[in-house]
């Protein structure tokens, strides 16, 4: 048996009234009933998630359907009614949240611009996170300070910075932490208190 949620109650609840409202008036509602809309997220999956630009945590409903070639297709991300931190709203960067994921202007793959070129290029998974890798390196070899002014042994990189997201799990948020403080780098923040 479906469980009717609040939503659903309020909405059979207004049409109900709406409709007995219309009906005393004289109206044929019969034909008005008889048409069929295609909605365009009927018959899509809902699948619930998180929003990811801040730490306050609002939920999203997004619905997704599988189109002729099998493949899943996002069709709308609205705030969840059910969830007691947002309570359905969203802020005006959670309601664009969509454009993550369907934006023409979305980079899909790794790009790579030379040192005085003027194009990018699109280079491989691997070769990108062994660019990275070695970008760190340099900046910590050539950063990386032993002792300060006074002669304490201190063992910092100055050099890097790291900026963890507020949609970061806690274990997630510990990970990198240990990560960066492993490679000695002093300078840690955490984009919900930016």
């Amino acid at each position: 048996m479906h469980q009717l949620t609040r939503r659903d109650f309020i909405k059979l609840g207004a049409a109900s009234t709406a409709g007995a409202g219309v009906t005393t008036l004289g109206f044929d509602l019969s034909e008005a009933l008889a048409v069929k809309q295609d909605l365009r997220i009927g018959g899509a999956k809902e699948v619930h998630s998180l929003c990811p630009y801040c730490a306050v945590g609002c939920s999203l409903v997004a619905y997704t359907k599988q189109d002729a070639q099998g493949h899943t297709k996002l069709l709308q991300i609205e705030g969840d009614p059910d969830s007691p931190i947002n309570e359905g709203r969203l802020c005006p960067k959670g309601a664009t949240s969509m454009q993550l994921a369907v934006s023409s202007r979305r980079v899909e793959k790794p790009l790579y611009r030379a040192p005085g070129s003027d194009k990018w290029e699109e280079i491989s998974w691997d070769a990108m996170l062994d660019k990275l890798a070695q970008r760190i390196k340099e900046s910590r070899d050539a950063t990386f300070v032993t002792v300060d002014a006074k002669g304490n042994t201190v063992n910092r990189c100055e050099g890097v910075a790291f900026a963890g997201g507020a949609a970061f799990s806690s274990e997630e948020g510990y990970f990198a932490a240990k990560m960066m403080r492993t490679l000695g780098v002093v300078h840690l923040e955490q984009q919900a208190r930016v």
